[in-house]
């Protein structure tokens, strides 16, 4: 008798063991490297950036873009660059600088090329793999013929520049002979 209530309370153990065991697992969050890597991740809005489109040293027109960054937090901290800044200097480097692309041409324009193209360099000149995506909000050409054309739309007058200086050089070369004559 003393041997059958040994068995039962061992296999009465062994039951609620197994449940608890069970219960547990089911409910222990499963670690997700790819989720936890996602909520690390943090999105920063660029500004819109203006850059002139150059040919032959004329300005032919406007490349007007709006893009956001996705990078990780705790780099992202670490920064000391503000990231919108530090775009706009890699946007400027590329496209006007090194001419990378041609946006005149925009026929066989590759949004993944651009994507790589701004990451990389970001990540290059930050020295570390910051920058996770490039997200693109807002790519716009404009040509001069495309300004005119939406002002003369707008029955509005083109305005020019205001001049800074407004006297001759001296044809001898000599500077401040007007500011001598003048008394200044």
């Amino acid at each position: 008798m003393i041997k059958t209530l040994a068995i039962g309370a061992w296999v009465v153990v062994v039951a609620l063991g197994s449940v608890y065991f069970s219960v547990n697992m089911a409910m222990a969050p499963k670690e997700d490297p790819e989720a936890k890597r996602r909520a690390n991740m943090e999105t920063i809005r660029g500004d819109v950036t203006s850059l002139p489109v150059l040919q032959d040293g004329v300005v032919t027109g406007y490349f007007l873009t709006r893009l956001s960054y996705v990078g990780d937090k705790d780099k992202l901290a670490s920064v000391h660059i503000p990231i919108q800044v530090l775009a706009t200097d890699e946007l400027f480097d590329a496209l006007v600088g090194k001419k990378m692309l041609n946006l005149q041409d925009n026929s066989n324009f590759n949004l993944d090329e651009f994507r790589g193209l701004i990451k990389d360099a970001m990540n290059k000149k930050l020295g570390d793999e910051v920058i996770e995506d490039v997200l693109v909000e807002q790519i716009d050409y404009l040509s001069k013929n495309d300004i005119r054309s939406n002002l003369a739309q707008r029955n509005l007058n083109m305005q020019t520049g205001q001049k800074l200086i407004n006297e001759n050089a001296p044809d001898n070369g000599a500077h401040g002979g007007a500011e001598k004559a003048a008394g200044h």
